[in-house]
């Protein structure tokens, strides 16, 4: 490993640029942001659902393509173009917004920019590791969560809260062309920045062939699928966010949907002001607890189970306002933190399962990015199915349905074998 600590740039320069460059495209994508657009823009859940899931797909297959960017060029490269494309491609979705081909256009333009943005976050991952020592991954490990989070309270708090006050002086179209040109010079700004202070790897000097890289990439492959209990842990993998993919698409169309189509009829504002600030801060809260939680008690049956249950049964909070229609914003506020806190405590159960049950062996970093891209196509599936399950049965019956979609993830939890690890006492790090 070529570390060179003394030559490189103090890690504080550009670990928070580059995450939170790494966060905004995920979650204007995959997040309320793009669903909200199309939401006003008259498209129906069941389309928006669907067209979403195929956008975000690339996050899901960028194990793939990963080895493949060894062959040319440097992982800094990689992640100040791609930013610098991602702010292009935003400028390009503003102005699809007065073309008469809008909804066409757009989807093709963030699914490119999906490509990019998991391009992004293959690189970084990579230069996170090559360039820092373990002691410094170790420490800056919380920036990288830190950071992310801060694009979530701009996109889901500051964009959503923007978009609302701007709406009703500039109409839809002119509102969130505003809002992508801001995406646009925000990642162009970070992209070149980025490419400034972004520690300068070397070009390998012995690359490997693109047979060898091909060859590589199929030995890591069947080597995943060769592991002892790996269906067993794929099928928990996919099933554990099961109704996670469901409720959390639909989550922002309901909230601002039309009381007389079972909705709550929020302003974009108060959605701005609920979601992207409260409920991040409660999803950090949780998160936080989680590690502590975990670094105790460590991964066993019980504990997955426990994480299990906090993770999904909060949705209950969806179908108590989905039911009653409440227009306390005290309710309705409550109910978004507490699930935003469940999701963050409960979430660590399948990312430390990934970490200690599939991915340890020969390509450890490498099965890691499968089991975490598997995690999001289950996501990404079940997400898919949410807005014709939404429109066929309602909101209500559907935040009642995705109680139920929570039981194969139980089950899973209760099955799925669980190998023996080092107790935290042991020194295990995660």
């Amino acid at each position: 490993m070529n570390i060179q600590p003394a030559k490189l740039r103090h890690p504080a320069t550009w670990v928070p640029t580059t995450w939170f460059a790494m966060g905004l495209p995920n979650l204007v994508l995959s997040g309320t942001v793009v669903s909200l657009m199309y939401k006003t823009m008259g498209y129906s859940d069941t389309q928006i659902a669907f067209w979403t899931g195929i956008i975000i797909l690339p996050w899901s297959f960028k194990p793939l393509w990963g080895p493949f960017m060894e062959l040319y060029k440097t992982k800094k490269f990689y992640v100040y173009t791609a930013q610098v494309i991602c702010g292009l491609l935003f400028l390009l979705a503003a102005l699809s917004l007065f073309s008469a081909q809008f909804f066409p256009l757009s989807v093709a333009l963030f699914f490119l920019m999906a490509f990019f943005g998991a391009t992004q976050d293959i690189a970084a991952d990579g230069l996170y590791l090559n360039k820092l020592l373990p002691t410094d991954q170790a420490k800056y490990i919380g920036w990288q969560g830190t950071f992310y989070n801060f694009a979530k309270l701009f996109s889901n708090g500051g964009m959503v809260f923007l978009v609302g006050l701007l709406i009703p002086l500039w109409g839809n179209n002119k509102a969130w062309a505003v809002i992508m040109l801001v995406y646009a010079g925000t990642m162009l700004l970070l992209g070149l920045h980025n490419k400034r202070v972004l520690p300068a790897d070397a070009p390998l000097e012995h690359r490997n062939s693109l047979a060898n890289t091909w060859e590589t990439l199929q030995d890591v492959m069947t080597s995943f699928f060769r592991k002892k209990h790996i269906l067993a842990g794929i099928l928990f993998i996919m099933l554990y966010r099961f109704a996670e993919g469901q409720a959390l698409k639909i989550m922002p169309l309901f909230l601002q949907a039309d009381k007389s189509v079972g909705g709550l009829a929020l302003n974009k504002s108060t959605l701005g002001l609920m979601t992207g600030i409260y409920g991040t801060i409660a999803f950090v809260l949780g998160s936080l607890a989680a590690g502590y939680f975990v670094a105790n008690k460590g991964l066993n049956r019980k504990t997955l189970l426990l994480l299990c249950a906090c993770f999904n049964l909060p949705f209950a909070t969806y179908a108590f306002l989905a039911i009653t229609q409440t227009s306390n914003l005290f309710y309705i506020g409550g109910a978004i933190a507490l699930e935003h806190f469940g999701y963050g405590f409960g979430f660590i159960g399948v990312i430390v399962f990934i970490m200690q049950q599939i991915a340890p062996g020969k390509y450890q970093m490498a099965h890691y990015a499968f089991g975490s891209s598997l995690t999001y196509l289950g996501y990404t599936l079940a997400s898919m199915l949410s807005g014709y399950l939404s429109d066929m049965m309602g909101y209500k019956g559907f935040f009642v349905w995705v109680l139920v979609a929570t039981i194969p993830a139980f089950i899973a939890s209760a099955l799925v074998p669980i190998k023996p690890v080092p107790s935290p006492t042991e020194g295990t790090t995660v």
